[in-house]
């Protein structure tokens, strides 16, 4: 019955399907109310009711759909409550109300549903808050609330999540602080924080996510500083900080993710230097620092790093000051948009391991070095928007694999 535009209610002989395990009534945006007897279909597992734009309720029956696992609600968005009855449904494992624009608050029952694994959010753009009972949710393992843009702050009893691996708080934007209580998920997994423009600071308490693979915080504007307890997340594979404007220096700490692979810096505008640490990542694959225009150029200690690709487009140097030879592991340089890039260092020849190298709008670029032919294993030069090269110089036909 999906996509029935012009259906707008459903026959009293449909609470005699005993055996109907799914319902679908997506795209019926006529529809604006479910009858009581929906609360008759004992053996309904599958509700799906996306995109009923003129739904504003639904029947305190729909308690009564005892073997219900599944309900979708997606982009109904007339529905302004859901009713208390909602945490009756003993067998529900997913609740997807992403796009209700017009939903400001959950019931206080929403704590009973103790199958529940994963609960879809996003979009509820007038959710102002969740009540305390959402950490009575002992199964839940992913809680969706990206651009849930007035939602001002998470209860204390969030941290009673003990199943919970993914939490989404992407573009939140009147979201100032995590509670301290977060640190007690302890099978938190990805944390994403996104785009929360608000959002200044981190509670030292994030350094008891000992599972946390995943931490975003790309975009947040407002973050100033992050905690020294950063350095205990013992997990932690990826840590995106892109975009973080305020962001003025590291902890010292942060050379202590024994686990980090890719670590991105792009476009933190006020960072003026790298903790020495920074060396002691050894796990680290991909170091991101484009666009960092008050660092003026690599520390000599990022040659400890056995990184295999770095990217430092949109740098403001003009010429490479440190010897870039440091990188033995180096396969990836990109210095793509580097528009002050004046001349390349001749110890880039001595990069035995280097395979692709990006110099994508370099547009003050006006000549190789010489020692370009000893890059041997030298596969891809991209070299678009170079409007100041010349010519390439002989030696680049040394360069048997390009």
């Amino acid at each position: 019955m999906g996509g029935c535009s012009k259906f707008q209610e459903l026959p009293t002989s449909i609470g005699q399907l005993n055996a109907l395990q799914k319902l679908d009534l997506r795209g019926c945006s006529k529809l604006q109310e479910l009858p009581t007897f929906i609360g008759q279909l004992n053996a309904l597992q599958n509700l799906y009711l996306n995109d009923c734009s003129s739904l504003q309720e639904l029947p305190i029956s729909i308690g009564q759909l005892s073997a219900l696992q599944n309900l979708h609600l997606n982009d109904c968005s007339s529905l302004q409550e859901l009713p208390t009855s909602i945490g009756q449904l003993n067998a529900l494992q997913n609740l997807h109300l992403g796009g209700c624009l017009k939903l400001q608050e959950l019931p206080t029952s929403i704590g009973q549903l103790n199958a529940l694994q994963n609960l879809y959010l996003g979009r509820c753009l007038k959710l102002e808050e969740l009540p305390t009972s959402i950490g009575q949710l002992n199964a839940l393992q992913k809680l969706h609330l990206n651009d849930c843009s007035s939602l001002q702050e998470l209860p204390t009893s969030i941290g009673q999540l003990n199943a919970l691996q993914n939490l989404y708080l992407g573009k939140c934007l009147k979201l100032e602080e995590l509670p301290t209580s977060i640190g007690q998920l302890n099978a938190l997994q990805k944390l994403h924080l996104n785009d929360c423009f608000s959002l200044q600071k981190l509670p030292t308490s994030i350094g008891q996510l000992n599972a946390l693979q995943n931490l975003y915080l790309g975009g947040c504007s407002k973050l100033q500083e992050l905690p020294t307890s950063i350095g205990q997340l013992n997990a932690l594979q990826n840590l995106d900080l892109q975009g973080c404007s305020k962001l003025q220096e590291l902890p010292t700490s942060i050379g202590q993710l024994n686990a980090l692979q890719n670590f991105d810096l792009r476009g933190c505008s006020k960072l003026q230097e790298l903790p020495t640490s920074i060396g002691q990542l050894n796990a680290l694959q991909n170091l991101y620092f484009g666009g960092c225009s008050k660092l003026q150029e690599l520390p000599t200690f990022i040659g400890q790093l056995n990184a295999p690709q770095i990217y430092l487009g949109f740098s403001e140097w003009q010429v490479m000051y440190t010897p870039i030879d440091i990188l033995k592991e180096l396969q990836n340089l990109d210095l793509w948009g580097c528009s002050k890039l004046e001349e390349l260092p001749t110890s880039i020849g001595q990069l035995n391991g280097l395979q692709n190298l990006g110099l994508w709008g370099c547009s003050m670029l006006e000549e190789f070095p010489t020692c370009i032919g000893e890059s041997n294993g030298l596969q891809n030069l991209y070299l678009g928007g170079c409007s100041k090269l010349q010519e390439l110089l002989t030696s680049i036909d040394q360069l048997n694999a390009v």
